[in-house]
């Protein structure tokens, strides 16, 4: 099977400095071709340190990068037909948005009319065509981005390469380029790989999302995989949207286990693949969104798990209130309730109430 032009492969890809300092730790990934891949972690997880090393700015310690089915560790950047959107836009303060975008092809020797002919084609792409006269200087955050993305895109790059694009927009802009980048990676049609810290930012965009941790991949997959199914305790902790708590193995069954900790009544958890036997510690994972709150005496329906707790904040979010619980000690517990039941029956500080969920959404965790 032919693999398209965009498609990435790391196979055992490790960086490191002095010998001593390793960024990247022995990685393997695939993305497709034409995919929008976004590598999500926190600062110095090494993620950046990829998209240069795929870019031909920095060269892997060992393994191997192949493009399209080749090997390009060694090549440089224009030879592996990629091109990087930078976080800081790094445009000519002294050129029009025409020439911006038309200066790369102005370095491989193209004639004036070809360059702005293509430079012009772009510029519609991007939705600037009256603005393809001004500076940098009199344009929006969101404009200059726009002129950035458009001069890496307009060499025809099979992977575009984009390192924290939006870390610099106020968040109703962040959320307008993120509609934007999505438009222009589909109607392009290449493969973008995206370095991203904001959680939310991933999952928005992403076909698939790499979560990483300190030079290794934690998990990898579709973006609604890694929220709703985290592989671990690190995972479901980063992503959030998950209440994350350990507990003892009392017994197993087929198809579940029942645990308790000391602040649980004993609760029943699916199986899924995991083998735990009686009295390993195990974590487990509830989303928020799967608690409600109930007050004390009122009977719970089968098939619900339970703890008691007390309520220690609540915050307006605008669809959902956040309610902060004290249930398991110093581990954070939330519940997002949706605004309208809240405010049906709404909880104030100091409250008791029972935090439920069904059984059949909690999740073990490696």
């Amino acid at each position: 099977m032919s693999l398209g032009p965009g498609h990435i492969e790391l196979a055992g890809v490790s960086k490191s400095y002095d010998g001593q300092t390793t960024a990247v730790d022995a990685i393997n990934l695939k993305i497709t071709d034409g995919a929008y891949c976004c590598l999500l972690g926190p600062s110095g997880c090494g993620k950046t340190t990829i998209l240069r090393m795929i870019a031909g700015h920095e060269e892997p310690t060992t393994g191997e990068i192949l493009i399209g089915g080749e090997d390009v560790v060694g090549l440089p950047p224009v030879a592996r037909r990629t091109a990087m959107m930078f976080q800081s836009y790094a445009l000519f303060p002294h050129l029009s948005v025409r020439d911006n975008i038309a200066f790369p092809l102005r370095v491989r020797g193209r004639s004036k009319m070809d360059r702005h002919a293509a430079a012009d084609a772009m510029i519609e792409k991007v939705r600037l065509g009256e603005l393809a006269d001004r500076l940098p200087a009199q344009l929006s955050g969101g404009q200059q981005q726009r002129v950035a993305l458009a001069r890496a895109a307009i060499t025809e790059p099979r992977v575009l390469l984009l390192d924290e694009p939006l870390s610099a927009l106020d968040e109703q802009l962040r959320v307008q380029m993120r509609q934007e980048l999505r438009r222009m990676q589909r109607e392009l049609g290449i493969t973008f790989v995206h370095v991203t810290h904001t959680q939310l930012e991933a999952i928005a965009l992403a076909d698939l999302v790499v979560v990483m941790d300190k030079g290794v991949i934690r998990q990898a997959g579709a973006a609604r995989d890694i929220y709703a199914a985290p592989r671990d305790r690190y995972v479901a902790e980063f992503l959030g949207g998950q209440n994350v708590f350990s507990g003892k193995v009392q017994r197993v069954n087929g198809v579940s286990v029942t645990l308790a900790a000391p602040e649980l009544r004993a609760i029943a958890v699916p199986l899924g693949s995991a083998r735990p036997d009686a009295g390993d510690t195990i974590d487990v994972a509830v989303r928020r969104d799967d608690i409600v709150l109930l007050r004390p005496g009122v009977p719970l329906a089968d098939g619900l798990s339970s703890l008691s707790a007390r309520v220690l904040g609540v915050e307006y979010q605008g669809n959902f209130v956040k309610v902060m619980l004290d249930a398991l000690g110093p581990s954070e517990f939330v519940a997002y309730v949706p605004e309208r039941d809240f405010f049906r029956d709404p909880h104030q500080i100091g409250d008791v109430v029972v935090a439920a969920w069904q059984a059949d959404r909690a999740r073990l965790l490696a």
